[in-house]
C-alpha cells in the first residue's frame, strides 16, 4: 500500500477503510434487460383498470399488439441467445443448457402461431440468465470480472472511472480443489509412489509420556520405539527418513507406522493441501518423490489435466471451443479417476461443481473522492451496531468455553486445543444458533428504538446527527471479538443523476449486504484477480501488525464455502494450527497441530499457547466459526409484511421491502399472455411495487430480476409463484425494490457501455487493542 496516502478515516471515527476497494459488476451492459420491456406496452395494459372486462375489441387489439410484442421480444432472445459471449457464460454455468434449450431455440422461428409451450420456455430460459448476466453484480468468470478502485482524497470529488482498453485485464482457469483431490486418490493406489508420501501424526492425537491421549477415549500406552516414530510423523518426513534417525530398518518402521494408522493415531495419504492453485500444489508433492519411475507416472497424469485445463483457458469466449475443450477435459479426467467430472447439484460445494472454473479482472477501474467519503458517515452507525452484535456473540462464547474448559481441567489433566475443540463441536458451540438468533432479536429491537419508524411509512429520511446519540447509548462499546471481528465488508452502491454529478459527488448511496466479521476481499476468488497481491497483504498487515492464528479450514463447508472463498491473504509470520482438518502444508514454517496447543486460562481469559510459546486468545482459533455465526446477521429493517426505505443522510440504509402472499397473486395462474400481463400489473399497482425489483422465493436458488414492464419476467415471477404455492400455499414472497435500477447505472466500459455496479468497502474497526495504525 503507497506510504504516501493518508489513512482512509470514516467520518464519525473509530473506523478506517482500506484504500483499495473492490468493484463489484456484472460481464454485460445494464440496458440488456430494458429491450425486454416492449415500449408502450405497459402504458396499453393499464388502460384496462381493475375490474375492467377483458373482452372485446379493445381487449383483442391489445392482445394482438402484446402477441406482436411477444414475438418480437422472442426474436430479440434469439439474438442474445446467439451472441458467442452469451454463449460462452452458459458453457461455464451449464454447458448442457446449450444443446438442449438454446440449439433448438435458435432453430424455431418465432410466430404468434409457433410460441407454443416449449419454444416459450427456452424464451424465459434465455431472458433468467439474461437478468443474472445483466443486473446481478455477481463475481464469477468473465460474466462477473473483479474490478478495483482505489480512494484519492486529495481531490473533493465523487467518482472518477477510468475504462482502460478493452473489456478484461486478466483471466485465469483454476481446478476445483476436490478434483486434484480425486486424482491425488488414485495415484496414492501406487506403492511406490506412497513409499515416499510422509505420514502425519492426526491433529487432535497428543503423545507424551509413553502415553498417547485422544479426546473422549481412555489414555492409551505407547512403547518407546512407536512413540519415536510417532513423534517423527510430521507430514515432512517419508518413512526412510523416520527409520534412518532412528537408526532402524526401513521395513521395521514402515511396519510400525501401519499400525499407528490401524490404531488412527497416524494418516497416511496423499493428502492436497488448500489451495487456490490445487494442481500446483499436487505437483510440488509430486516433484519432492526422488523415485523417477514413480514420480513421472502420477506427474503424467497431473500433466494430462493440466493439459485439458490449459485448453480451456485457450479457448476464451468461443463458445464451441469452450464447449469441446470442457469436454475433453472432462473424458480424460473420467478415464484417470474413474469418477464422474460433475458433482450433483445440492452438494455443499455447489459453487464448484465442475472440474474447473474462470475468473477474472475488469480492466474499468474507479476512485473515489471526498466528496463520496463524507456521504458515508451514516454507514458510522451501522458499523458501530454490527460491532455490538460481534461483541455480545463472542461473550456468550467465551462463557461457554470457558464452562467446557473448567468441566475438561477439573480432571487434573491439562486442557490441548484439539480437546476443547471436538468438546465444543459444533463449532463454535452447540447453544451458537440460539445465541446469535436472540442477540439478533435484540439488535432489532434496538433499532426499532433508535430508528422509531413511523407506522405505514413508505419513505423515512433520517440525519446522522439525531442517530448518533441513540446509536451511542445503544450500541457504542469498543471492540472485544475475535481476531476477524475487527472488519466488516459493506457492499454500498452509487445513484448519480449524470456523468458531472458522479465526479462532483453529488450522489446518494445505497447500502447493500454487510458482512459482518469478515473481510471478503481476502478471499481467493479476490486476491487473486488483482494486479499485486502484495498491496493487500501490506493493508493485512496494518490491521495486523503482529502475527495471526489462522485455524486451517475444512476443504469443503456449508454456507457456499468453495476453493474460490478461501482466505488467501496469509503471511508468512502468521501461524497456521489444525484443529481436525489438516488441509495446510506441512512443509509450512510456523505450522502446529491443536494436540499440542495448550490452553490455559490467563488474566480470566482463555489463552491459545503454542509450542515455541506464543499465546493468542482462543477464540482466534475459533476466529472462522464464529464468524460463519455472524456475517449475514446484521439487520436494521424491522420485521413485517411491509417495511420502508430508511435513508439517513445521502445513504439508503435499508430498501423498501414487501413480504407478499402468493395465494394473493391471482395473476400466476392466469394462462392467457394478456390478461397474466394486465392482472400483474394490477397487483404490482394494488401493493404500490415499482417497476423494477428482486424477488427471493424459499424455492429459488438466488433472487431474481422482475421489470413489471416485461411480459417475460412477470411470466418468471408467475411460474416462481406457482412453484412456491404448490409447495406451500401460505408461502410469501420476499419483493425488494432494485435501487439503483438498470437506468441508473454508472460503471462504463471502453466502448461507453454501461454495467451495474457496488462498490465492496472493507471495513476496520479501531477501537480494538492492536488494530494497527490509526
Amino acid at each position: 500500500m503507497s506510504d504516501e496516502h493518508a489513512p482512509v478515516l470514516l467520518p464519525g471515527g473509530g473506523w478506517r477503510l482500506w484504500e483499495q476497494f473492490a468493484l463489484r459488476g456484472p460481464g454485460f451492459p445494464a440496458d440488456g434487460v430494458l429491450r425486454l420491456a416492449p415500449p408502450g406496452l405497459a402504458q396499453a395494459a393499464d388502460k384496462f383498470g381493475p375490474g375492467a372486462e377483458l373482452s372485446g375489441p379493445e381487449w383483442r387489439a391489445f392482445a394482438e399488439d402484446l402477441a406482436t410484442a411477444a414475438v418480437d421480444t422472442a426474436r430479440h432472445l434469439q439474438e442474445i441467445a446467439a451472441r458467442p459471449r452469451f454463449q460462452a457464460a452458459l458453457a461455464w454455468q451449464n454447458p448442457a443448457v446449450l444443446r438442449t434449450g438454446i440449439a433448438p431455440f435458435l432453430r424455431w422461428t418465432p410466430s404468434a402461431d409457433s410460441r407454443s409451450s416449449m419454444p416459450r420456455q427456452r424464451e424465459e430460459l434465455v431472458a433468467h440468465y439474461w437478468q443474472r448476466f445483466c443486473v446481478k453484480n455477481d463475481t464469477i468468470g468473465f460474466f462477473g470480472p473483479v474490478g478495483w478502485g482505489r480512494w484519492d482524497l486529495a481531490g473533493s470529488g465523487g467518482v472518477t472511472v477510468t475504462p482502460g482498453d478493452g473489456f478484461l485485464a486478466a483471466r485465469e482457469v483454476y481446478f476445483s480443489g476436490w478434483a486434484i483431490d480425486a486424482l491425488a486418490k488414485v495415484l496414492a493406489t501406487d506403492g511406490a509412489l506412497m513409499r515416499w508420501i510422509p505420514p502425519r501424526r492426526v491433529s487432535f492425537v497428543r503423545c507424551a509420556d509413553g502415553t498417547v491421549r485422544v479426546p473422549g477415549r481412555p489414555v492409551q500406552p505407547i512403547d518407546a520405539r512407536a512413540q519415536a516414530v510417532l513423534e517423527r510423523c510430521d507430514g515432512t518426513r517419508p518413512v526412510h527418513t523416520i527409520a534412518a534417525e532412528l537408526g532402524r530398518p526401513e521395513d521395521e518402521v514402515t511396519e510400525v507406522v501401519r499400525e499407528l494408522v490401524g490404531r488412527r493415531w497416524v494418516q497416511w495419504r496423499l493428502d492436497v493441501p488448500a489451495a487456490t492453485h490445487p494442481d500446483r500444489a499436487l505437483r510440488a508433492i509430486l516433484e519432492r518423490v526422488p523415485d523417477e519411475a514413480a514420480r513421472d507416472r502420477a506427474l503424467e497424469r497431473l500433466a494430462v489435466l493440466e493439459h485439458g485445463r490449459d485448453a480451456v483457458r485457450a479457448a476464451g469466449t468461443d463458445a464451441a471451443a469452450l464447449t469441446a475443450a470442457i469436454t475433453a477435459l472432462e473424458d480424460d479426467f473420467a478415464a484417470i479417476t474413474d469418477s464422474e467430472a460433475q458433482r450433483a447439484k445440492g452438494e455443499r460445494t455447489a459453487p464448484c461443481r465442475g472440474l474447473v472454473y474462470s475468473d477474472a479482472r475488469r480492466t474499468a477501474t474507479a476512485t473515489l473522492g471526498a466528496g463520496l467519503l463524507a456521504h458515508l458517515e451514516p454507514l458510522q452507525l451501522c458499523l458501530t451496531a454490527a460491532r455490538w452484535m460481534t461483541n455480545c456473540f463472542a461473550e456468550a462464547i467465551r462463557a461457554r468455553l470457558h464452562t467446557v474448559y473448567d468441566r475438561l481441567r477439573a480432571g487434573g489433566e491439562p486442557v490441548d486445543l484439539a480437546t476443547l475443540w471436538l468438546h465444543t463441536l459444533p463449532s463454535p458451540h452447540p447453544d451458537a444458533g440460539d445465541l446469535i438468533n436472540t442477540i439478533q432479536a435484540e439488535l432489532r429491537a434496538k433499532w426499532a428504538r433508535v430508528l422509531d419508524l413511523p407506522p405505514d411509512a413508505r419513505r423515512v429520511q433520517l440525519s446522522t446527527a439525531e442517530l448518533a446519540d441513540r446509536v451511542r447509548e445503544e450500541f457504542d462499546e469498543p471492540g472485544d471479538g475475535w481476531s476477524l471481528a475487527r472488519y466488516i465488508s459493506p457492499d454500498v452502491l452509487v445513484v448519480a443523476d449524470d456523468a458531472d454529478a458522479l465526479a462532483r459527488g453529488d450522489v446518494d448511496l445505497v447500502l447493500g449486504e454487510m458482512h459482518c466479521a469478515l473481510n471478503t476481499m481476502g478471499a481467493s476468488l479476490f486476491v487473486h484477480q488483482h494486479p499485486d497481491r502484495s498491496e493487500l497483504i501490506a493493508e493485512t498487515s496494518r490491521d495486523f501488525p503482529g502475527p495471526r492464528l489462522l485455524p486451517m479450514l475444512p476443504k469443503e463447508l456449508p454456507l457456499k464455502w468453495s476453493t474460490r472463498s478461501r482466505p488467501s491473504l496469509d503471511r508468512p509470520e502468521d501461524h497456521y494450527v489444525a484443529l481436525v482438518d489438516q488441509t495446510g502444508d506441512p512443509h509450512r514454517p510456523r505450522t502446529v497441530l491443536g494436540a499440542d496447543v495448550r490452553i490455559e486460562e490467563r488474566a480470566g481469559r482463555l489463552t491459545a499457547v503454542l509450542p515455541d510459546g506464543t499465546a493468542y486468545d482462543v477464540l482466534d482459533a475459533y476466529a472462522n466459526t464464529l464468524t460463519q455465526r455472524v456475517m449475514d446477521r446484521f439487520t436494521l429493517r424491522p420485521e413485517g409484511d411491509h417495511t420502508p426505505r430508511i435513508t439517513i443522510g445521502r445513504l439508503t440504509v435499508a430498501r423498501e421491502t414487501w413480504q407478499l402472499p402468493v395465494g394473493d397473486m391471482d395473476f400466476a395462474d392466469e394462462k392467457a399472455e394478456a390478461a397474466r400481463f394486465v392482472r400483474a400489473r394490477h397487483w404490482q399497482r394494488r401493493h404500490d411495487l415499482p417497476r423494477f425489483v428482486f424477488v427471493v422465493s424459499p424455492t429459488e436458488p438466488r433472487p431474481f430480476y422482475v421489470d413489471f414492464d416485461s411480459p417475460v419476467y412477470i411470466t418468471i415471477l408467475a411460474k416462481a409463484a406457482r412453484r412456491l404455492a404448490r409447495k406451500d400455499p401460505g408461502a410469501r414472497l420476499k419483493v425488494s425494490e432494485m435501487l439503483p435500477t438498470p437506468e441508473q447505472a454508472w460503471l462504463t466500459d471502453h466502448e461507453g457501455r454501461r454495467y451495474t455496479s457496488e462498490l465492496r468497502f472493507v471495513a476496520v474497526d479501531l477501537t480494538t487493542a492492536d488494530a494497527g495504525e490509526k
